[in-house]
């Protein structure tokens, strides 16, 4: 095993691609993901990573350099956040579409205007349906992981799609956290070396997304959302090689003191931390409420799901990003789709939490079940709004 270290989650990260050995890095930065990309360009500088380091002049850039290097067989690595993943959005649906394994560090925040450089989840909503496999992760630990476990199945010959990985600007990219590095050997271990399935080359002329007539575009997109869907089973076998090698289990859901929970809170990303602490509060005062954290965002697990919810009599969300003028919020009408046709529906509340960095902390989760549950809410309340 690795050694433990105290080290900014950022730049674990970055030491973790560094590890994979990409072959390009795309980079242009925007707080709060630059520490990633900077430590990348000394990882290069320094000889400790034999790359091609592209500093370019916007993220729509940086995603285009990283198609056409993943077409090329090269294996690649980007990074981004809110605007800047608005910008680049054009070519993420792009890279998807036309099956290129590239991974993504989204170091989720808030979407302009205002401007606000903190953590929610309103980037990622945005790109949902932009067909690339996506995480959360709850820890620093979890970030570190996740990047090798991300190249593992994004190179996976009958998977072949781009993996983003979402972690919460601020509240885990600038903290400092104990993290269990790999060795290169671990490394060599778990993840193979790249074969492309299809690559540009002068010898062998191949297309990548290209024209499609209405005749072939439908049958092109159920494709597409075949692949997704069928990840799957590679997404848990990348893990359970992980738990194997490393002692650490990952799942597309983890649960926390749901054994006999009447309420269930669902939540994403680092606010499950502040979440479990919220649940043994209410558990000191004998409320039956547990945890739900989802872990593998797309391909959503949904039969999972579906079974875990159906044995609580009320679910409340907690979704960081809002859909204005909708009847819901983006996470939370997930939810409520999944469960809409499910014999045992709970009551499911939605409240929209941590907008903008907004703290919260282990007593807002217990306001929020409580106020959820008195008022009976049937659409959505953004809690601690002042005013």
């Amino acid at each position: 095993m690795g050694r433990k270290v105290g080290i900014e989650v950022s730049i674990a990260a970055a030491e973790a691609v560094g590890l994979c050995d990409v072959d390009v890095v795309a980079a242009y930065p925007i707080t709060p993901q630059t520490h990633v990309v900077e430590h990348l360009s000394e990882l290069v500088t320094e000889g400790k990573l034999d790359a091609e380091f592209v500093p370019v002049e916007s993220e729509h850039s940086a995603m285009s350099v990283c198609c056409g290097a993943a077409a090329a067989g090269a294996r690649t690595f980007t990074a981004t956040a809110a605007q800047g993943l608005a910008l680049m959005a054009e070519i993420v649906f792009i890279a998807s579409s036309m099956r290129l394994p590239i991974v993504m560090f989204l170091a989720n925040r808030a979407l302009s205007a205002p401007l606000s450089i903190w953590n929610d989840h309103s980037d990622t909503m945005m790109v949902r349906d932009c067909g690339w496999i996506q995480v959360f992760c709850e820890n620093g630990q979890e970030v570190y992981d996740s990047i090798f476990h991300a190249y593992r199945v994004a190179e996976d010959p009958s998977v072949s799609l781009p993996v983003m990985i979402n972690v919460d600007g601020f509240c885990l990219t600038h903290v400092i956290e104990p993290i269990e590095m790999w060795t290169p050997e671990m490394v060599k271990q778990y993840l193979p070396r790249f074969k492309p399935i299809h690559t540009l080359h002068p010898d062998k002329v191949v297309s990548f997304g290209a024209f499609a007539m209405p005749e072939i575009y439908s049958e092109q997109r159920m494709a597409h959302d075949h692949a997704v869907a069928a990840s799957a089973p590679v997404i848990m076998k990348a893990w359970d090689e992980m738990a194997s090698l490393t002692g650490r289990s990952y799942s597309p859901i983890e649960l926390y003191r749901t054994d006999g929970a009447d309420t269930l809170i669902v939540a994403m990303g680092s606010i499950c931390e502040a979440a479990s602490l919220g649940v043994d509060l209410m558990r000191d005062q004998g409320k039956k409420v547990g945890l739900v954290k989802i872990r593998l965002w797309r391909p959503l697990p949904t039969q999972q799901l579906q079974d875990i919810l159906s044995t609580a009599k009320e679910i409340l969300v907690l979704d960081r990003a809002i859909s204005p003028g909708a009847a819901s919020a983006p996470f939370t009408s997930e939810i409520r789709a999944l469960m809409y046709h499910q014999p045992n529906r709970p009551n499911i509340r939605c409240m929209i939490a941590g907008l903008g960095g907004r703290d919260v902390t282990a007593q807002d989760i217990v306001n929020m079940v409580e106020s959820a549950q008195a008022e009976q809410l049937t659409g959505y309340r953004i809690y601690g709004v002042r005013g």
